[in-house]
């Protein structure tokens, strides 16, 4: 088969599996998601060894320590991953959700309910827990969903889709010997037909071919959410005849006001750059406000020097996703706010002070997906904002902006009742 006739297949194969996903109780979406849960722990040694041969291959080829940091499925993360798989399946089913009722005078009712997109295509890159995250958040709100992941994470994509494809169908993964552990937990799932085994599916074909196909295919499929850097996005973007839900990029700052508590600026700076610099919501640049600079840029360059962090002073608009970091001085709160509008990527920008008047002009003005007063940019993720797992951050304006968690995977539909009723005019 052509590239073209694979994704084809794939997506007549999906939009087959939202038809019936749509039907599927609360209950039984949940009882998918716990038996994809207990699948992935059972078969944590054959999925970390994939993920260590995908490591062991990028280092080798002199991957940046970014994208490696990023590939790797540590212990800690491959028990969030299973914990969020989890929590997404604990939170409340926005499917059906009456967003509103009104009764007009005609004698109509209209109600606007949340229903499923249909069919969802996620193209991400390393992080080998999206296929996880973004497979659980879909099967939660009844959307079919086609992964396609980048080469260097392509063992341990593949063995992800074998445990997850497995738990649809109700039995043990062909990665291991069976496991009793899965078969168990599967044995109670709903999901016994071959339409929904295909709910989940996996993009084994590395060709950039098989991404524009998915960005084409209208009719078919609904939604593309894109994760990764900014070259994948407007490549996928230039492509597209459907939707495409993204961010380019995460230029992001933190304003140190003149007002601002210094011990709290440096620790909010700190968490915001160091803690994972390769995340987009890492601090990218620090904006030190002129009249506290001679006393808090001395402070900024121990603290750079200690935690290995080199500082620029032209790097505006630049995404480092390492342990870089630009710094500029303005003259007041206006000044950072036009800066910041000017210069970042309207992802998630903070503000530190004590002045309240400043703070509420920064929260209102920065244009912004996520704004922050006191508190590191390192929050805007779906996990810390509630939702569980996040299929994605957007800055669009339209449909999701922000992280996008359970509700943004819906769209809505208007029923309208009456008895009989007619337009007249």
């Amino acid at each position: 088969m052509t590239i073209s006739e694979t994704i084809q297949a794939m997506a007549v194969k999906a939009r087959a599996a939202a038809a019936e996903l749509r039907m599927l109780t609360t209950a039984e979406k949940n009882a998918i998601l716990l038996a994809i849960a207990a699948a992935l722990e059972s078969e944590k040694g054959a999925i970390q060894a994939a993920n260590a041969a995908d490591v062991a291959a990028a280092q080798a080829a002199g991957l940046a320590a970014a994208l490696v940091d990023r590939l790797t499925l540590t212990d800690a993360r491959f028990a969030a991953m299973v914990e969020g798989v989890r929590h997404v399946a604990s939170l409340p089913d926005p499917v059906g959700e009456v967003i509103w009722t009104r009764t007009r005078p005609s004698g109509i009712t209209i109600r606007k309910t949340r229903e499923p997109f249909g069919v969802v295509a996620v193209v991400f890159e390393s992080r080998p827990n999206v296929f996880v995250d973004t497979a659980a958040l879909c099967l939660k709100t009844g959307n079919a969903i086609i992964l396609r992941g980048g080469k260097e994470a392509v063992k341990s994509n593949a063995a992800l889709a074998r445990v997850v494809r497995a738990a649809l169908a109700g039995r043990s993964p062909a990665i291991t010997a069976s496991s009793p552990a899965i078969t168990a937990s599967c044995s109670a799932s709903p999901a016994s037909s071959p339409a929904i085994t295909a709910a989940v599916q996996f993009v084994e074909v590395q060709d950039h071919a098989a991404v524009a196909e998915l960005v084409r295919a209208v009719g078919l499929i609904d939604v593309a959410i894109p994760r990764g850097g900014e070259r994948l996005i407007r490549a996928m973007c230039e492509a597209a005849l459907i939707p495409v839900l993204k961010h380019y990029k995460g230029v992001c700052h933190v304003y140190v006001d003149d007002k601002a508590d210094l011990g709290m600026a440096l620790t909010i700076l700190d968490n915001a750059k160091v803690q994972r610099p390769s995340a987009c919501n890492a601090a990218e640049c620090l904006l030190v406000h002129e009249r506290l600079a001679p006393l808090f840029l001395p402070m900024v360059r121990a603290w750079a020097k200690d935690r290995g962090v080199t500082l620029h002073d032209d790097g505006a608009g630049v995404e480092y996703l390492s342990l870089d970091l630009n710094v500029a001085t303005v003259p007041d709160v206006r000044a950072a706010i036009d800066y910041v509008n000017a210069h970042g990527s309207h992802h998630s920008d903070a503000i530190v002070t004590n002045d309240a008047a400043r703070a509420a002009a920064f929260l209102r003005d920065v244009d912004s997906a996520c704004v922050y007063h006191n508190v590191s940019t390192r929050f805007t993720d779906g996990a810390e904002f509630g939702m569980g797992a996040e299929i994605g951050i957007s800055t669009d304006k339209l449909h999701a902006r922000g992280p996008m968690g359970l509700e943004e995977l819906t769209t809505y539909k208007y029923a309208v009742t009456g008895d009989g009723v007619i337009r007249k005019g």
